[in-house]
């Protein structure tokens, strides 16, 4: 039973590390929760544990993709990225059958289970990754030397390191007599601390030549799946919170921008085949002077839809394209179709599946002063995938566009959560990021990962200012997947070394009480 609560504990504790509660140093105390509950409870009661613990986090934090489409998606989703939670549980707590908690076999085993969370199945599903809570925290600014895995594997050995000393310290009567916590207790208790201020000697340098970025919100009708149920009332928002934009700039209230950017689905109807659409986004563009990036849908390949953003230019009209890489799986397209159709009827709400796109997109435009702009573009949930934000970072990109459109998630905490993976995305690229959505939360983020002129939900608004360019790489970018190859090199030998160490000896019970300090150097 001691196990079971504070395993339930753990997973609640980690909700609070978050947006919208962003308490962050809760993330440690959550994996040491964990790190406790799971020690010693061999294969199958670890995993039964890990799953509770999962549940309990899962289901609150990602609330959000219910709220339109009923219980059933939301209660699924959760099920599944919990599952991922109890294979941890469950190699964690055979790696320590001998009672004692192993701080350094609990980092491995959380980098692994998250990566492969991140691309099973269907292309994973990255969503709450522990780094993606931890923007304002000393640990986020670790993700500059190894991305997003190397933060969790820091924050898991730090509660790893908690939960050890508080293992000692109940294990040690002469320590608790004496009231000083002993070397042995105090010793990981320490350890644990300078792994959560290490972060703050990380610098996330902000120079650069700069250029004027104008992101317009232009909000929608209402919230739901029909938000653009109107037809081309979207569209008009976005021209309409565009055009006043340029108002300020002519009478000289504001700077010029160097380039535009509306959110994904800006154009709720296919701005290359409806002429009137078509029309609207070019006259908008002559007025500006500027360019501007266009979320779009497009009509095509015939049969299939693409996501896309749209680079329109003064006197030359649409000039570049990218297709989202990552269609999102039972949303923008339904996998093996005519197996889910067996349990829910419901996929057949997709009527036509979203395409992926070839290649990473990055769109060269000019500044008025004659400086390069090359915006790597990332559209919605593509921001949470590693290797796509790489991708446009080694593309030549010099600042980053995240396009999204939160109308179909109201007045949740979806948005703030995507709005912090960006900020997370800042910091490890070393690049500024123009976050725009249709509706809230947009954002100007400098690459130290702040964000400026946070915009509120289902309002229309702009973001506008100078942001950096930047060319330099960060050692994360230049790591790249290398920390978790690493990780999942060093879990795979101390599996094997416990699978022998299993067969030449008996194996401790799972309520054992002995310290083995052989299995706490590990």
């Amino acid at each position: 039973m001691r196990r079971l609560l504070l395993s339930l504990l753990g997973g609640g504790v980690l909700c609070l590390a978050f947006p919208t509660f962003d308490v962050w140093v809760a993330a440690p105390v959550a994996l040491a929760l964990w790190a406790w509950a799971w020690a010693g409870a061999g294969l199958r009661r670890g995993a039964a544990l890990g799953l509770a613990s999962g549940l309990v986090f899962f289901v609150p934090t990602l609330s959000w993709s219910g709220i339109y489409v009923g219980s059933l998606p939301w209660i699924a989703l959760a099920t599944l990225e919990a599952l991922f939670i109890a294979v941890a549980g469950g190699l964690y707590g055979w790696l320590t059958r001998g009672g004692s908690v192993r701080p350094l076999a609990l980092a491995l085993v959380w980098v692994v289970t998250e990566g492969f969370r991140a691309r099973a199945p269907y292309g994973g599903f990255p969503w709450l990754k522990l780094a993606f809570g931890q923007a304002d925290a000393p640990f986020g600014r670790l993700v500059a030397v190894g991305g997003a895995p190397f933060v969790g594997f820091v924050i898991a050995l730090g509660g790893g390191l908690l939960a050890l000393g508080v293992q000692r310290l109940l294990r040690d009567p002469s320590a608790r007599r004496a009231g000083m916590p002993a070397r042995r207790v105090l010793l990981p208790v320490a350890g644990a601390l300078v792994l959560g201020l290490v972060g703050l000697a990380v610098l996330l340098p902000t120079d650069g030549p700069s250029a004027q970025f104008l992101g317009v919100q232009g909000n929608v009708a209402r919230p739901g799946l029909d938000f653009n149920a109107e037809r081309r009332q979207v569209l008009d928002n976005h021209v309409a919170a565009t055009l006043a934009a340029q108002q300020d700039v002519a009478a000289g209230r504001a700077p010029a921008p160097d380039l535009v950017v509306w959110p994904e689905n800006a154009s709720d109807i296919d701005p290359l085949r409806n002429a009137d659409a078509k029309a609207e986004i070019l006259d908008t563009v002559a007025t500006l002077g500027r360019p501007l990036v266009v979320g779009g849908l497009l009509e095509e390949p015939v049969g299939f839809v693409s996501n896309v953003a749209l680079l329109f230019e003064p006197g030359r009209g649409n000039t570049a394209r990218y297709v989202k890489r990552h269609p999102v799986p039972f949303a923008e397209y339904i996998p093996n179709r005519a197996f889910w159709r067996q349990f829910s009827a419901e996929v057949d709400l997709v009527t036509r599946d979203f395409v992926p796109g070839p290649a990473p997109g990055v769109f060269p435009v000019t500044s008025s002063d004659g400086t390069e702009i090359r915006a790597g573009i990332a559209i919605c949930f593509e921001v949470a995938y590693d290797d796509i934000m790489r991708d446009v970072v080694e593309a030549g990109a010099n600042v980053l566009v995240v396009q999204t459109n939160n109308a179909t998630f109201g007045y949740t905490a979806e948005s703030p959560q995507q709005l912090a993976i960006s900020r997370l995305r800042a910091m490890e690229a070393g690049r500024s990021v123009v976050h725009v959505s249709t509706v809230g939360q947009s954002a100007l983020i400098t690459p130290d990962g702040t964000a400026h002129q946070v915009t509120s939900l289902f309002t229309q608004a702009v973001v506008r200012g100078a942001l950096p360019l930047r060319d330099s790489t960060t050692l994360a970018t230049r790591l790249g997947e290398a920390p978790e190859w690493v990780a999942a090199g060093a879990l795979l030998t101390l599996l094997l070394l416990s699978t022998r160490t299993t067969r030449t000896t008996r194996p401790a019970g799972p309520d054992e009480t002995k310290d083995e300090d052989d299995d706490d150097a590990a």
